[in-house]
């Protein structure tokens, strides 16, 4: 006998489906920048409170600040007389700056690439900005700022999209910049010097080995992770993403996660008929942000930081420092996630404690229960489909061992760049040889309309002779799955590249620095300073783009301590979550959205949640990081330590 109670949800299910996904009532403009005014105006109160209204109570150069800067002008001067000239360095190449094979005690490798860095001039800011003239200057800025408004807000003008308006703006620079040098109002612009290579080759690496994870068989490895972020219930599909997000961007790289699980959270979205897919984006590109400040391989800026910082900072170490800020980062993001979005992730829940009571104690509003029925009756349906995509396949657990390969030597340290291509590689051979041996051959048989195979049609020449049925051609990877690496995505970054590059020529991000530091600039993390500080670098990373910000710490500040670039690489990470354009994470999630029909992740739709999180997350961390760091707050090769 059925239940009537049984029937009758069977009955209002459907309408509680439609009403749980009903797009919510618009939100007043000031209600929802409110929380961003109220975080934006906490930040000037506190420093503030800490440096004066007017920076007065800025600390003066300690007795340590003060013989730090003396070593750093004696080690100068050492390096700078080994410097050659300008136009031998290409002639020179190793020569002047010692062998690779330095002995351990002389440093090792790490010491060799930054003599190299610094004596070949390669991805380390030269101070060119005294050749400016004013309106060189300013103009050149101009050119940046009206750019940047236009990746900022793509929308607003032609449908270009990001990748043609950075390179359309790259393009502009160095034409710019040639007219400027041709009339005495600025220096050479030696646009390929400010390319950096290494994000460039990790990204395509990483796109190539992700998308032979996607598509090397239905149902392996990749559709396997996908189907495990599927739940019926909104706020646990956003955590399953959030947390998804956070250890793979860790493990692998921020824009790699990005790059892949973009589409899934849009087609996880679809699925489940979303209204707002806003915040399982949020969930994707903020996690991630956080989630790759753990590690030296989670994100371009920390890969650079390593590389070119004075001291050497191991991989485990690194991650020792940043376990309890991510942690901390982590939960304030999650609950302001869940509170900001409540909505949306708690359909028909009355506030802040039924959605703690949903979360803890398991309860369901009505609207939830009639989401679950709606997703385990498309799972009876799809039943027999996933019953066959359970089994581990050869090419499941082959896939598995490239991948831990591929984890095990990004932890120890290998070449990230060399590591990612060489896994795209293995795959794309893999992908090849199971498709030419392996999988089932295209058809070409026809039948007619009784389902009967048909004779292969004849031909013949003008003679009257049968030609024979050539050799079937092969299928190459140029023809299949190379077509799909988002050459477009490369594009936006080199356009960015040029951009940043040239305005950092200007002095502009350094004079606004030195400025805003005043005399914390030569004492970054002591004190109060700290907080100061990281506000400092996480605006610049929004103006300027975090990677050239640490580009320009590296070349201002050469000898800073293993903490001060934990704190670098910390704020200048987090702070990626402040504006669209703060993460190359961000970007992605939103050209890789746009190009499956999601629109929703836009800049104006970003920054009310993006500035309250980024703040609250920025200060925690900070705070943290502060109080319990194992690092040295003193540069040992230098000889600060002594």
């Amino acid at each position: 006998m059925t239940s009537t109670l049984y029937d009758e949800e069977k009955v209002a299910a459907p309408a509680l489906v439609e009403e749980a996904q009903r797009a919510p009532k618009k939100v007043s403009s000031l209600r929802r920048w409110a929380p961003a005014m109220i975080a934006m105006a906490v930040v000037v109160a506190f420093n503030a409170v800490m440096l004066g209204p007017t920076g007065e109570r800025m600390p003066e150069l300690s007795d340590k600040a003060q013989r730090k800067l003396h070593l750093a002008k004696a080690r100068t001067a050492a390096v700078m007389e080994m410097d050659a000239p300008r136009n031998e360095r290409r002639l020179s190449r190793g020569n002047g700056f010692g062998n690779r094979n330095l002995a351990e005690e002389e440093g090792g490798v790490m010491e060799y690439t930054r003599r190299r860095h610094r004596y070949l001039g390669e991805y380390v800011h030269i101070d060119v900005s005294g050749e400016f003239s004013a309106f060189g200057k300013w103009s050149v800025s101009l050119i940046y700022f009206a750019f940047w408004v236009f990746l900022m807000f793509p929308n607003w003008f032609l449908p270009i999209g990001r990748p043609g308006i950075a390179l359309g703006g790259g393009l502009s620079m160095v034409v710019w910049r040639f007219g400027l040098q041709l009339i005495g109002h600025g220096p050479y612009f030696d646009a390929e010097r400010v390319i950096i290579m290494e994000p460039l080759f990790l990204l395509f690496g990483l796109m190539l080995t992700t998308i032979y994870l996607e598509k090397m068989e239905r149902g392996g490895l990749f559709d396997k992770l996908r189907d495990s972020l599927d739940d019926p219930v909104n706020w646990k599909r956003s955590a399953k993403i959030m947390a998804m997000s956070t250890i793979g961007s860790a493990a692998v790289m921020n824009d790699s996660i990005v790059l892949i699980f973009s589409g899934v959270v849009v087609d996880l979205c679809v699925r489940h008929k979303v209204a707002n897919s806003l915040p399982y984006l949020l969930s994707l590109a903020t996690t991630a942000n956080i989630g790759s400040a753990l590690t030296m391989t989670g994100n371009p800026q920390n890969i650079l930081i390593v590389s070119l910082a004075y001291d050497d900072i191991k991989w485990l170490e690194f991650a020792s420092n940043m376990v309890l800020p991510v942690i901390a980062a982590t939960i304030i993001n999650v609950l302001m996630m869940f509170t900001y979005y409540g909505s949306e992730l708690f359909p028909g829940s009355s506030g802040f404690i039924e959605n703690f009571g949903i979360m803890a104690m398991g309860n369901r509003t009505p609207e939830m229960l009639a989401q679950e029925h709606a997703y385990y009756a498309r799972q009876v349906q799809g039943k027999e489909e996933e019953e066959e995509s359970h089994s581990w396949s050869l090419w499941s657990r082959l896939q598995i061992i490239v991948v831990t390969l591929f984890l095990i030597c990004f932890a120890c340290g290998l070449d990230v760049c060399v590591v990612s291509i060489c896994a795209g590689a293995i795959l794309m051979v893999m992908a090849s040889y199971k498709r030419q041996h392996y999988d089932p051959r295209p058809t070409t048989i026809q039948y007619d309309a009784e389902g009967n195979p048909l004779p292969p049609k004849k031909t013949y020449d003008m003679d009257g002779n049968e030609i024979e049925p050539e050799e079937e051609e092969l299928v190459t990877e140029s023809e299949t799955t190379l077509t799909e690496v988002d050459y477009g995505l490369l594009m936006l970054f080199i356009g960015q590249f040029i951009l940043i590059g040239s305005f950092d020529d200007t002095g502009v991000p350094q004079a606004f620095f030195n400025f805003t530091m005043g005399s914390c600039a030569d004492q970054m993390t002591s004190g109060a300073c700290v907080y100061w500080f990281v506000i400092i670098i996480t605006i610049l990373s929004n103006i300027a783009s975090n990677v050239p910000v640490c580009q320009m710490l590296a070349a201002t500040f050469p000898y800073a301590s293993p903490y001060d670039w934990l704190q670098v690489s910390y704020s200048a990470t987090i702070a990626g979550n402040l504006t669209m354009l703060g993460s190359a994470a961000n970007m992605i999630v939103a050209f890789q959205a746009a190009k499956v029909g999601d629109r929703t992740f836009t800049s104006e739709r970003h920054a009310p949640f993006g500035i309250p999180s980024t703040i609250a997350c920025l200060y925690a961390g900070t705070f943290l990081l502060s109080m319990v760091h194992f690092s040295p707050e003193c540069s040992v090769r230098l000889g600060e330590c002594d």
